[in-house]
């Protein structure tokens, strides 16, 4: 039952065939002078719609997809001359207001759309709440756009004058121009009306909430003695509104939670990662280096360890401040002596080859002498 309701629904608000997807738009515009021919196109349209979704839902199976439009245009022709010859037969004022646009219900846009997108796709019962669903849609826009049409254009409606004789009608509407504005002035409220309750779906559930009206419960404890007691308890709308915002509110607390724990399960893996990353790569560079070069390194290491190694001495403790006095004048004269010795030792050597000259030379004389 929910949902033909929401079929019935779709045709007349969301899928309204002519404000909203703007299908058969001639007999929109010709038909729409007076609300009586607006009432009279709509009915007739509708019950083409009915009969033809039923009557093509059930032979869906045994059309031939090559030949499906023509099939459908036969079966909507067929049902299309039974209205205009009922019409004929017991309307006639009506027959002949409408006069070609009744013939012209055959190629309608809208009959031969549900047609061809709902009635050759689904069985007979859904296929029928969707023709009066659509049916329907089309005959309300139909009065509305005559309404307003006949009531500025002529000052009556349904043929009774309401505006009174100090009106004077304005005739614009009710010719084709008049049409056009009637019908795009409704469209742009129509949508306006509809995207405003989409954007704001909690201020309509207030007011539902606060017109809604106390039910009289009757609870088994309140029956005594054949007697009942009414007692009256308010049913507001608002409770169910405050718990859809309740179970929205967990929900979104709920996905904060689980994304919070995500990032705190990412972090250690991300830093197990790097860890893992900064391994590799130091084990790729020690097996890149060759043997000698390692043990170089090596060496090196341990040389500058030992450079940057602080010695015992240069630890400032009174022990190691007494050692370095006694010891400073020792490591002065050390050196001194050493380089005397050093420097004395080429003279010492240069006068004894001196020395062993000249006697040499003495005697030489002597032996020439004698």
């Amino acid at each position: 039952m929910n949902q033909y309701l929401k079929q019935i629904k779709e045709g007349m608000v969301n899928q309204n065939p002519i404000f909203m997807q703007f299908l058969g738009m001639c007999p929109t515009l010709a038909t729409t002078t007076s609300v009586s021919n607006a009432v009279g196109m709509g009915l007739a349209a509708t019950a083409v719609l009915i009969c033809s979704n039923v009557i093509i839902s059930l032979l869906r199976k045994f059309i031939p997809k090559e030949i499906r439009i023509a099939s459908y245009i036969v079966i909507i022709s067929g049902f299309v001359t039974a209205v205009e010859l009922l019409m004929k037969a017991y309307l006639q004022s009506l027959y002949n207001s409408l006069g070609l646009y009744i013939p012209l219900i055959v190629v309608n846009c809208i009959i031969l759309a549900r047609a061809e997108a709902f009635a050759s796709k689904n069985p007979v019962l859904p296929s029928a709440i969707d023709g009066i669903s659509m049916g329907l849609g089309f005959t309300v826009s139909l009065i509305l756009i005559s309404s307003v049409r006949e009531i500025l254009g002529a000052g009556t409606w349904l043929g009774l004058p309401i505006m009174g004789s100090w009106y004077t009608p304005a005739t614009i509407f009710i010719l084709p121009a008049g049409a056009f504005l009637t019908l795009g002035i409704l469209a742009a409220l129509v949508n306006a009306i509809k995207t405003y309750i989409a954007a704001h779906p909690r201020s309509l559930k207030m007011i539902t909430a606060d017109t809604a009206e106390t039910v009289a419960v009757i609870p088994d404890e309140a029956i005594v003695g054949g007697k009942e007691t009414v007692t009256e308890t308010s049913t507001p709308a608002s409770s169910d509104t405050e718990k859809a915002e309740t179970k929205e509110e967990n929900s979104e607390k709920t996905e904060a939670a689980d994304t919070q724990d995500a990032v705190l399960q990412e972090k250690p893996q991300k830093a197990e990662e790097q860890t893992t990353s900064v391994s590799k790569s130091t084990e790729d560079t020690e097996a890149s280096i060759p043997p000698a070069q390692s043990d170089a390194t090596a060496d090196g290491a341990n040389t500058d360890a030992a450079d940057t190694a602080i010695p015992e001495s240069d630890i400032d403790t009174p022990e190691s401040a007494a050692m370095e006095s006694v010891t400073e004048p020792v490591e002065e004269t050390e050196p001194q002596a050493s380089d005397n010795t050093y420097s004395e030792t080429p003279k010492q050597n240069n006068s004894v080859i001196a020395d062993s000259e000249t006697v040499e030379s003495e005697e030489k004389n002597l032996g020439t002498t004698d």
